[in-house]
């Protein structure tokens, strides 16, 4: 098993980055068997598609390497590195543009989403962006890739160009990648709105726990989160009405490691008053072991930087021959 797996350098990880990926990162790479490989890494090519500063963009690439490493992400375990260091990721994406077809991207949600009514003035990039996904994933042989529900059509667009290549060039060059879905990776909503995704795009700071946010800030976040007036029930299919307080319960679950009908036997009957302060108490045990590793670390940006060029060492050399494979496959290497 290969894993392979990436999040975008915008910057702000929150609890829904944490719950929703990065702790299963952590479960994913302290459950390898010997043999195994764990690729994770930061996204900053992908970030290209966003008006981002330099010099904010080169900050953050260091400030999530180093939450990444605070979760449990062991440099010396995983391979942790960040796109821009391994030139195989951009050299393959463009040799792969010859196989993947307009048709394809075009029907992919995610562009719909994000160009919206501005597809002339949308970048190149945002809509080239899954074949750059599709090589950060076949560069490495990747059999295994963590996904959520919004990224399953990429994943599957990358085994579309792996197949479409293997047959045009008549090889047996790339791995069909296989989803990794685990269903310990909950979707956490906003705090001002149950039926939003948590988002760090969002105006409102009080819709997000953010991981470097205080333990003040964590409880009264937590404390102003929308709820509902009725307490809750012993039924996880009666939260299905009441998105707030079945989002602030996932919550719960995902940080404990139980389960939703778990947190209901414990607190059925229960009101917001009770179960705020518990989920506050619980939030702020997880997450300020996270945050105080993170001061320390981003006291010595260099060493954090030298974790990534680490690992971008062992990617390069993992990637290698596949791009040089892919090379003499269509002739630009003999």
């Amino acid at each position: 098993m290969r894993i392979v797996s990436g999040i975008q350098t915008t910057g702000n990880l929150h609890l829904g980055n944490y719950l929703g990926a990065i702790k299963n990162w952590v479960a994913m790479q302290d459950g390898l068997a010997d043999g195994d490989e764990a690729l994770f890494f930061l996204a900053d090519l992908h970030s290209l598609t966003v008006a981002i500063p330099a010099a904010e963009r080169a900050a953050t690439t260091i400030e999530m390497a180093a939450v990444l490493i605070a979760s449990g992400i062991d440099p010396d375990r995983s391979i942790l590195f960040n796109q821009a260091r391994v030139p195989a990721h951009a050299e393959l994406s463009w040799i792969l543009q010859g196989t993947a077809r307009m048709g394809w991207l075009n029907r992919m949600t995610q562009w719909k989403d994000k160009a919206g009514k501005n597809r002339e003035g949308a970048s190149v990039g945002l809509f080239t962006y899954p074949v750059l996904q599709a090589a950060d994933i076949l560069a490495y042989q990747g059999t295994h890739v963590p996904v959520g529900d919004d990224q399953k059509q990429h994943l599957e667009l990358a085994r579309d160009i792996a197949t479409k290549f293997n047959l045009d060039f008549d090889v047996d060059l790339f791995t069909l990648p296989e989803p990794y879905i685990s269903p310990a990776a909950p979707r956490i909503m906003s705090l001002r709105d149950g039926t939003a995704k948590m988002s760090k795009s969002d105006p409102s700071e009080m819709s997000r726990i953010n991981l470097a946010d205080s333990d003040e800030t964590i409880a009264q976040k937590f404390r102003k989160a929308k709820t509902d007036p009725e307490p809750l029930p012993d039924d996880p299919a009666l939260l299905d009405a009441r998105p707030e307080a079945k989002n602030l319960v996932t919550i719960f679950a995902a940080l404990d490691d139980t389960s939703v009908p778990q947190v209901l036997a414990q607190f059925a009957g229960q009101g917001f008053g009770a179960f705020k302060p518990a989920l506050a108490d619980l939030a702020i045990a997880k997450l300020s072991p996270i945050r105080e590793r993170l001061t320390v670390l981003m006291e010595d940006r260099d060493a954090v930087s030298g974790a990534l060029e680490k690992g971008a060492d062992k990617a390069r050399a993992l990637a290698a021959p596949t791009l040089l494979a892919a090379q003499r496959a269509t002739g630009l290497q003999v």
